[in-house]
């Protein structure tokens, strides 16, 4: 296994794949970079170099207790970029991982980044707040909270069923894909999850997106049940300078998966462009 060790000794697993123009692909709560097998297929065999990380406490990364917020998640995403000198990246993010991306890029990313893609992602901010009055009350991340802190097993089975839309009218659950889901949220530490429920409601990113100068795209599905999209894609676009927004009606939180012919077409006509 592939793994760089952080400064402060945390592991950090990731894969690194083919060759050409680099793109780092950035996984939501509570996943691992396998949540990305679909794009990493599609991308190397377009001739890109693939690259997706464990964040710490996810996946098959040291099982933290500490450092569960989004200024250490950017910076070991700095340490991984450095430590495989990637230059001219595209850095792609869904949901908690659009949330790393935009700190990374704002903080980190001069001179190595070339675009950015935010999926689903949970930024400018999410939970309701005297800044942010419109966002989602405290109490329902208080029940996420709650659910991975004592019943995870059972909390992330029945979580699949909105993530993917496997709760509307007519919708056909693809029982392989909610396994896979739930497999990869087992894999990772209950800390680092229940820590990350704060770093993925809380953090404001509305500076890093005022901040960040290269080509961003959003990407939202109007059917999110997750992170809603007025909340947030809608927003970040408006926040950025040279960023562009597409919606997709109906399409869910996990996107990237159940529709992954039509945003790997969006992705690579952005990356193309």
């Amino acid at each position: 296994m592939s793994s760089i060790k952080v400064k402060d000794g945390t592991e950090i697993y990731y894969k690194d794949w083919g060759t050409g123009q680099p793109i780092v692909f950035h996984h939501g709560w509570p996943l691992s970079s396998d949540d990305w097998d679909t794009q990493m297929m599609f991308f190397l065999e377009q001739g890109y170099r693939v690259i997706a990380h464990d964040r710490r406490g996810h996946g098959r990364s040291t099982q933290t207790d500490t450092g569960n917020e989004m200024e250490t998640y950017a910076a070991d995403v700095a340490e991984l970029v450095k430590a495989l000198d990637l230059k001219d990246a595209i850095h792609i993010g869904h949901s908690t991982g659009g949330g790393e991306v935009i700190r990374y890029v704002a903080k980190y990313g001069a001179g190595r980044v070339a675009k950015a893609v935010l999926i689903s992602a949970v930024t400018p901010t999410m939970a309701k707040s005297a800044s942010n009055p419109d966002g989602v009350p405290l109490e329902v991340f208080d029940g996420i909270r709650e659910g991975t802190a004592y019943n995870r097993p059972q909390y992330f089975h029945d979580f699949t069923d909105a993530f993917y839309g496997y709760n509307r009218p007519g919708a056909k659950a693809a029982q392989g894909i909610k396994n896979n889901w739930w497999r990869q949220g087992m894999m990772g530490g209950i800390k680092a999850h229940y820590d990350c429920i704060k770093a993925f409601s809380e953090t404001d990113f509305t500076e890093d997106l005022k901040s960040v100068d290269v080509p961003v795209l959003v990407l939202h599905g109007e059917d999110d049940q997750i992170v809603p999209y007025q909340l947030t894609g809608v927003k970040a676009a408006k926040l950025l300078k040279n960023g562009k927004l597409i919606t997709y009606p109906g399409f869910p939180h996990g996107m990237p998966t159940t529709e992954a012919a039509t945003i790997n077409a969006d992705l690579l006509a952005f990356i193309k462009s």
